[in-house]
């Protein structure tokens, strides 16, 4: 085509199936986690390393660093949320 031509590409059908084995593969990987009662990612030593690789291969590294970091961030705030409200419950009795 020329300069003023579209080239637009289709939507990419394979990335969204990656994109959803990569969510697969991290839900897996963090419901082992729970079972394991560990927050941080790679605290686990050898008990998720299957879920893990399979999560590693998925993944894209920045996805990986992403998802890791957002699931200290959640309990984290998890704790924050329930701080707050026993104290207002706690107000609340006054």
């Amino acid at each position: 085509m020329g300069w003023f031509g579209s080239q637009e590409k289709a939507p990419d059908a394979a990335s969204r199936s990656d994109r959803q084995k990569c969510w697969d593969s991290r839900d897996a990987y963090f419901a082992c986690l729970d079972t394991a009662n560990v927050i941080k990612p790679g605290d686990e030593g050898k008990a998720c390393d299957a879920s893990k690789g399979k999560y590693e291969k998925d993944c894209a590294r920045s996805w990986i660093e992403y998802f890791n970091k957002r699931r200290v961030l959640a309990v984290q705030q998890q704790g924050v949320l329930t701080q707050a409200n026993n104290q207002l419950n706690a107000a609340k009795k006054s």
